[in-house]
């Protein structure tokens, strides 16, 4: 899976589905609710930076900055 070419929603909804996990089954092992996995999986602008980062480190991962091309 190329990861630079995937926004956050995809990367973390197609590392769930490789790992066979239901939203509900990630949101239990992050540590984060139900309602917040829907939210980042849908994209939402506003979320913690700290939930991702407990959603992210199940995949080994945590945000950090990226190159924005502004053109």
């Amino acid at each position: 899976m190329e990861v630079k070419s995937l926004s956050l929603k995809q990367f973390v909804k197609e590392k769930r589905k490789s790992l066979k996990l239901t939203q509900k089954e990630m949101a239990e092992k992050a540590g984060v609710g139900i309602r917040f996995v829907r939210e980042l999986e849908r994209g939402k602008e506003t979320l913690k930076m700290n939930k991702v980062n407990q959603v992210l480190a199940l995949f080994g991962h945590e945000l950090g900055p990226q190159k924005y091309d502004r053109s």
